[in-house]
């Protein structure tokens, strides 16, 4: 499976070969499938998700190009590590809704007088 950032990052001519070679690839796995040859029943779905991700990336810049619109080219989402949360994390978002709390006083008190 291929993110969508990569199909943005291709030229329009190798989206082109893309699309042509994920058809020619859904359509053997369809064969196999039909005739009991096929291990990987969920590698269907995965191309077929990426023939509706090259689609749509096509269809959008074809959109952006009869608007008059210069699509920028997405840039690879870097990956962030997760982190877990820790109980200084848990205290520090207590001290935060304390503050809204208090912000909130201090409103109230402003629109009473």
């Amino acid at each position: 499976m291929t993110k969508v950032a990569e199909f943005w990052a291709l030229e329009p001519d190798e989206l082109e070969s893309r699309l042509e070679e994920s058809r020619r690839e859904l359509l053997n796995l369809r064969f196999q499938l039909a005739t009991g040859q096929l291990d990987n029943s969920a590698r269907i779905n995965l191309i077929r998700r990426d023939v509706a991700r090259i689609l749509t990336v096509l269809r959008e810049r074809e959109i952006a190009e009869a608007e008059g619109i210069e699509l920028p080219i997405r840039p690879l989402p870097v990956a962030r590590p997760r982190r877990a949360r820790s109980v200084v994390d848990e205290e520090q978002d207590e001290e935060f809704v304390d503050a809204d709390e208090e912000f909130d006083d201090e409103v109230d008190e402003d629109n009473d007088g």
